[in-house]
């Protein structure tokens, strides 16, 4: 199988909101593949799309070659589902949630207890299997949470932004499992609004207002930027952020922490004007130098041109 997921032209509309736009990707067998986007974008209505749940307004989808209107029942047995609030059961414990998933996936009992095992080792929670669901941490729960998930051996995994407020500890340690269900050969599909998350996947799909703004790996998408970025150093980066703003027009400005980065199209001329702009405020510049782009910085330069299309279109 060439592809696992397939979207074409996929639609969905709730009166007269469009939340997902003609939306068309692939997805190939053992890959991770990134829906990312702010809220709003449209990527929890395309999971759910693509889990059977909701019906698109126009458009198709396949998964595990199953259409997901036409065979959702097929569609349903195939994949793992995991929403932003996935169904624990906080008078529980760890092991009664497990095994209360396993009876609801049917998972038979012939050798259930060594799938229970190797999950509850898996997500580093057997020390915590009688401990109740509601009294884990958060990144425990979002283990678990998966684990549930997993207790059925999905073909596909559809995780809608499983590290939304957990911990950098805890979110480094729920991608490292899913690396391990990836050598194991689970694809999957997460959504994200974190950018630094979508440069860990294999390709990705960039989503603003339902639309689809770039979509390949996250080197190509880059390279989709057609833009350069600088990155300032000065002594007083917001304010020199806020400078830059009102004399760079054209260009795109952002702050990175103690830099701010300019994207611009012609770079040259944007760093003169912006040495320039720096110096008449009185900000000492300590470095200007051309970097290679962030995802962040390709989102902002891909909305940004999306805007200026859309007013065209408008005009």
């Amino acid at each position: 199988m060439d592809t696992i997921v397939n979207s074409v032209a996929l639609t969905r509309r709730f009166g007269a909101t469009t939340a997902v736009d003609r939306l068309s990707f692939s997805v190939t067998p053992g890959e991770i593949f990134g829906i990312v986007g702010p809220d709003g974008a449209g990527k929890t209505t395309t999971l759910r799309m693509l889990a059977a749940i909701l019906d698109p307004s126009d458009g198709t989808a396949t998964v595990a070659g199953f259409d997901t209107v036409r065979e959702a029942e097929a569609v349903k047995e195939r994949i793992g589902y995991m929403s932003q609030r996935f169904g624990l059961y906080s008078d529980l414990s760890v092991m009664e949630n497990l095994c209360f998933y396993a009876d609801l996936f049917c998972v038979p009992k012939r050798g259930r207890a060594e799938t229970i095992a190797r999950l509850l080792g898996f997500s580093n929670l057997t020390p915590f299997a009688n401990r109740l669901a509601g009294n884990l941490s958060g990144g425990m729960k979002q283990k678990l949470g998966l684990a549930c998930t997993l207790i059925h051996q999905p073909l596909v995994l559809l995780l809608d932004e499983p590290t939304n407020g957990v911990d950098p500890v805890s979110r480094r340690d729920f991608w490292r499992i899913l690396y391990q269900l990836l050598r194991e050969g689970v694809t999957i599909i997460v959504s994200t609004s974190y950018l630094d998350e979508a440069e860990r996947c294999n390709r990705l799909a960039m989503l603003h207002n339902g639309t689809l703004l770039a979509c390949g790996t996250p080197d190509g998408v880059k390279e989709q930027m057609g833009a350069a970025v600088l990155e300032v150093r000065t002594d007083n980066a917001r304010r020199a952020a806020g400078v830059l703003r009102g004399a760079l027009a054209a260009a795109s400005i952002d702050l990175f922490g103690d830099r701010v980065h300019i994207i611009a199209h012609q770079p040259d001329e944007t760093a003169r004007a912006a040495r320039q702009a720096l110096a008449a405020a009185g900000i000492t510049l300590e470095s200007m130098r051309q970097v290679e782009p962030a995802l962040e910085d390709v989102f902002v330069a891909m909305l940004a041109r999306a805007e200026v299309s859309a007013d065209a279109h408008r005009g």
